[in-house]
């Protein structure tokens, strides 16, 4: 638990003075919150004159800033507080349709961040989200359709995390969107690279047949070769370009036998539609990234019975999550730090062994070691499909990605957007979601020719800046997660998801940071009842005809969400 805060000096120290019933000296040991007239001097107004007031706040808390996909977090934390979940699903997918979705696949920054960790540990959001997002499916809970048709046609091309987004957000605001993929169904990595004992395709399934109902419509099997000509044609006054990184680099291994390497973004693919490639019993997957992980767990559920990553540099900079790498460890994946591949056989490959420079890069010492291995998975990074783009005139590049306006996301050329794995950013389900949204807002201001600005955010609320008198230690509530054994027999999801009870029991755990919970201290503590209660969900106002300016309300508040500002003219 946190030592309390310093009391805030509210006035002048003095001491109080009175005369008692004997005609003797009293003294307070108290400090006075408004200092005393003196009546024997003062000429017209005796009584106390304010120089400052309280006000109310709003600030952002951690967990709404942290977030890529630009969720209300603790808004919807709230209204499951308050036993509102459907409301609290309807204020989550305002900003993110895929609650279940990333429930279960999102790396939760958000919760990196959050202020409880500091206290004890932070909220489990992204379980508590998953438990919204699996209540709505199985509640068949939908969107609600516009409310309006702007007349304006989109197109968006891929339907991976971000395309999806963007259709979303774009429909909801009335215009007609159309979905272009080269794939079979829509979901682009989500369905294709994320695996099943992560992302269960009933969920996936679920999320996006509400897209289909609120009118967006899906055109797979249709890869876009010619932007411009696919835009004018289908007459879309706007185009959101959001292909997934699915192109896997090369590296130039020597081999005697090179049936014996696969890439792993193939290696997913194939195995996500259906497919069981042999890989016989040891494998080897080359690279140090979330796919790495994946493709090597994944090589466990086929069968593998020693799946070992081969990583040049350390286990400190391997890009991989955590997460994700002791998931991976826990299935009996190996890790090789500080090796790269040399040459391979049919049955061996040879790895170079690597040493840390005064730099901290990885080079090589001229020692080889040998390792058996009847696979490689080749997971060395990926890159965007965005070769169709470069016969347009003013389209800017750095290597596979496109180059946009960081403020808009709008390439050179008016009325062609990008985002997710196809402009320059972190590559994860929730980033693409975020700049989903951040997009179709983009178009509709573009397409309503709107430059008025976004307002400023507010500013973040920091743990030091809360008095936490209010909250005492409650421990974090965790999903089960099957057993190492248990999970690689199969592709059965293997995190349980919290109870109702222990959802409800997280969201209540969030300490409303920034924002007033209605705990009615301000209400109770104010020596001059200037606090109006304004009823369940309204908050609180306050009588300024009777407020001293003694801060008590101030004081007290365990959120940081009042504040005093000096009087205007006092």
């Amino acid at each position: 638990m946190l030592a309390p805060r310093p009391r805030r000096d509210v006035g002048d120290p003095q001491l109080l003075r009175w005369v008692g019933v004997n005609g003797r000296i009293a003294v307070s040991e108290h400090r006075d919150m408004t200092l005393l007239p003196d009546l024997a001097r003062t000429e017209g107004r005796v009584a106390p004159v304010r120089s400052r007031k309280p006000i109310y706040l709003d600030m952002l808390p951690p967990c709404n800033a942290g977030c890529p996909a630009g969720e209300n977090i603790q808004e919807w934390l709230r209204l499951i507080k308050a036993g509102q979940h459907e409301n609290a699903w309807r204020q989550l997918t305002a900003d993110n349709p895929f609650p279940a979705i990333h429930g279960r696949v999102c790396y939760h920054p958000c919760e990196a961040v959050c202020n409880r960790g500091d206290l004890d540990s932070s909220v489990s959001i992204r379980s508590v989200e998953r438990y919204l997002g699996d209540m709505a499916i199985e509640q068949g809970w939908t969107f609600n359709p516009p409310r309006r048709d702007s007349g304006r046609r989109v197109l968006v091309v891929g339907s991976g995390p971000s395309g999806l987004s963007a259709a979303y957000h774009l429909r909801r605001l009335g215009h007609t969107v159309e979905i272009h993929d080269a794939s079979e169904a829509p979901g682009g990595m989500m369905r294709y690279g994320i695996p099943e004992y992560r992302l269960p395709r009933g969920v996936l399934d679920a999320e996006l047949a509400r897209l289909q109902d609120i009118g967006v419509v899906f055109r797979q099997n249709s890869p876009v070769k010619d932007l411009e000509t696919t835009q004018r044609d289908g007459g879309f006054d706007a185009v959101f370009v959001a292909v997934g990184a699915h192109l896997s680099k090369r590296v130039n291994i020597p081999s005697m036998d090179a049936s014996k390497m696969v890439d792993a973004v193939s290696f997913l693919r194939d195995v996500a539609s259906g497919g069981r490639p042999k890989i016989g019993r040891r494998v080897a997957i080359y690279g140090g990234g979330n796919t790495a992980m994946d493709a090597a767990r994944v090589a466990r559920r086929l069968g593998a019975e020693e799946s070992v990553i081969v990583y040049r540099r350390t286990a400190e900079q391997m890009p991989a999550h955590a997460d994700e790498r002791e998931g991976a460890e826990q299935e009996g994946v190996k890790m090789n730090w500080l090796r790269t591949i040399t040459s391979m056989d049919s049955a061996r490959i040879t790895v170079e062994i690597m040493e840390l420079d005064a730099d901290g890069r990885a080079v090589g010492t001229g020692e080889f070691e040998e390792l058996e291995a009847d696979t490689v998975i080749l997971a060395v990074g990926q890159e965007a499909d965005t070769g169709f783009l470069h016969s347009i005139p003013g389209m800017r590049f750095d290597d596979d990605v496109v180059q946009v306006d960081s403020a808009t996301l709008m390439t050179d050329v008016p009325g062609i957007f990008a985002g997710g794995d196809a402009v320059p950013s972190d590559r994860t389900v929730t980033v693409g979601v975020g700049h989903g949204k951040k997009a179709a807002r983009c178009i509709d201001k573009w397409l309503n020719r709107d430059s008025t600005p976004r307002p400023p955010k507010k500013p973040v609320v920091t743990l030091d800046q809360m008095d936490l008198w209010y909250f005492g230690e409650h421990d974090r509530r965790e999903s089960v997660l099957a057993t190492g054994k248990e999970r690689v027999r199969g592709f059965d999801e293997i995190d349980s998801g919290l109870t109702g009870q222990e959802a409800e029991y997280e969201a209540r755990r969030c300490l409303s940071c920034g924002n007033c919970f209605e705990c009615d201290g301000c209400f109770g503590s104010c020596p001059e009842d200037a606090i109006i209660k304004l009823g369940p969900g309204h908050r609180y106002a306050f009588d300024y005809e009777k407020c001293t300016g003694c801060a008590t309300c101030y004081e007290q508040c365990p959120v940081h969400a009042i504040t005093m500002i000096p009087e205007d003219g006092r």
